[in-house]
């Protein structure tokens, strides 16, 4: 028994190693004509058949002419690559943030990704940048060379103009609606996973900077950085002390939620003045973690120190579960309530398409086998036709009560065009209801709602490449007439680059002096 297993687990490693060398042998073939053609129709059906709302924001007819004109442009054979070049613009223009077609890059065997691991940090994530008005700038400079200051623009990347390199990325991905905030916001995320998928991964790049009108040229090699060496001290015995602080350490992590690349905590709850009269409540999304026991444990605290100011900052929060917010919002809402719509799916079946196991460890695939005779036919059977004609699932979509313990002081919520998908419909709830002041800038997620809930990922028969999209319209139940834009703060206040620079903030400045102003 135990040689049988060995063997199958000698097996599987094989296989995957043999997988990742066939997927990298043929990663620059050339396409067919009619092999990228047959992959622009096959995208085309599936959107058709279980988009719940593909034409919210652009016509039938405008999008039906898009893909004819794709194929039109389509006169030689084309390597993956630069199929996905010239068909993310097309589905960029259906409008819809999760709606989205990525590359099928080079992979890497578990002994590769060692290996990059122990040459260190890469040259572009040895800092973080933001883009303002077109251009890209060093906010914080995690590199060896400290000549780099904070606010250094970016002016080219490898002989490469850093504008030029922006605006192409931009047509890439797309916002909700006609939002203009949020492109800003996910090039300063993304703009190395672009960069990285067009070029590789780079062991050293050469830098062109701009600081105080100086030109330089600076050469970043890959490196350890300082602050993620091993620290070999962990290797020593343990004392009882020291096992009841690691012990406390990881239950935190696991209720507040861990990233344990940035070595951030997804929640965190802290007070701003000795009577505990202002709270602020920081979520970098709506994921990671116990959520429950953390709202439940953070809301006991405001209610025993008697805040009465809560402040909530969702910037560049870019959503998550809609169980989650759902929760939160009985802590914040002043009366029973309903969260979401009914959710319109395009058929009975069509969430039967999303991927059940996807995503799952083997332990949960396990278990999720033996729970698929109850999952399939509850999906099923919860679907319902309304005399719209059209299918809908029910999700947070009840009446529910407020939490005994809701605080009921004065919310102010701080946004930006990072604010996206759930962070977005919990802001319109709170925007809509009147029962929370809005400070920063629009949200990047539409008040009217987002296409997401379940998201599939198809692979293309052909190019390989990755088409994700929701089968479920999540919609707010409180709406705006203004279709196709975010959530509009009360008090618009956008950081500038000096801001960022210096580390202040601007938004949150302006609510404590407001909320002096009213005492």
């Amino acid at each position: 028994m135990k040689k049988t297993f060995l063997a199958s687990l000698l097996l599987i490693i094989v296989a995957g190693c043999n997988s990742v060398k066939y997927h990298n042998k043929h990663l620059n073939d050339l396409l067919s004509e009619k092999k990228l053609k047959s992959d622009v129709d096959y995208a085309y059906r599936k959107l058709q058949k279980l988009h719940p709302k593909l034409y919210w924001y652009i016509s039938k007819e405008s999008l039906d002419y898009k893909f004819d004109s794709l194929k039109s442009t389509i006169t030689k054979p084309m390597t993956s690559a630069e199929f996905y070049t010239t068909v993310s613009p097309v589905i960029a223009a259906i409008k819809q943030g999760h709606t989205s077609i990525s590359p099928s890059g080079r992979r890497f065997t578990k002994k590769e990704r060692k290996a990059f691991d122990k040459k260190g940090v890469g040259p572009l994530s040895q800092f973080e940048f933001e883009v303002f008005n077109d251009k890209m700038y060093v906010i914080k400079n995690k590199s060896h060379d400290k000549t780099i200051k904070p606010g250094t623009e970016v002016v080219a990347i490898n002989n490469e103009n850093t504008t030029d390199l922006l605006k192409k990325y931009a047509t890439r991905f797309a916002s909700d609606g006609y939002n203009q905030t949020f492109k800003k916001h996910a090039l300063s995320k993304s703009f190395s996973a672009y960069f990285t998928y067009e070029n590789g991964i780079k062991d050293s790049i050469r830098y062109l900077f701009k600081h105080n009108d100086t030109l330089k040229t600076i050469s970043i090699r890959r490196s350890v950085i300082d602050s993620i060496k091993t620290d070999n001290t962990l290797k020593k015995r343990l004392t009882a002390e020291d096992k009841a602080k690691i012990k406390a350490e990881n239950k935190k992590k696991s209720i507040y939620g861990y990233n344990v690349i940035t070595k951030t905590y997804n929640r965190s709850l802290q007070f701003m003045e000795k009577d505990s009269s202002i709270a602020v409540l920081k979520i970098k999304g709506f994921s990671a973690g116990n959520y429950r026991a953390f709202y439940d444990e953070s809301f006991t605290k405001i209610d025993r120190c008697k805040s009465k100011t809560l402040i909530i900052d969702l910037r560049n929060n870019p959503g998550g579960r809609l169980v989650e917010i759902a929760y939160l919002y009985t802590y914040l809402a002043d009366d029973t309530f309903i969260f979401m719509d009914d959710s319109q799916v395009v058929s009975k079946t069509s969430l039967l398409k999303a991927d059940y196991f996807k995503g799952s460890s083997l332990s949960s695939k396990v278990a999720k086998i033996f729970l698929a005779p109850m999952y399939y036919p509850y999906t099923f059977f919860k679907v319902h036709k309304k005399e719209d004609g059209n299918y809908y699932y029910s999700t947070q979509a009840k009446p529910r009560s407020i939490n005994p313990i809701a605080f009921n002081g004065k919310i102010y919520v701080l946004i930006n065009g990072g604010s996206f998908s759930a962070s977005s419909i919990i802001s319109s709830n709170l925007r809509g209801s009147m029962r929370a002041f809005f400070v920063g800038e629009e949200t990047g997620g539409t008040y009217n709602g987002t296409i997401a809930g379940r998201m599939p990922v198809t692979k293309l028969p052909n190019s390989g490449l990755n088409l994700r999209f929701g089968l479920m319209a999540n919609i707010p139940h409180h709406k705006t007439t203004v279709e196709g834009r975010g959530i509009f703060p009360n008090k618009v206040i956008i950081p500038t680059l000096e801001d960022r620079i210096k580390g202040s903030d601007p938004e949150m400045d302006w609510i404590l002096e407001d909320i002096k102003a009213n005492l």
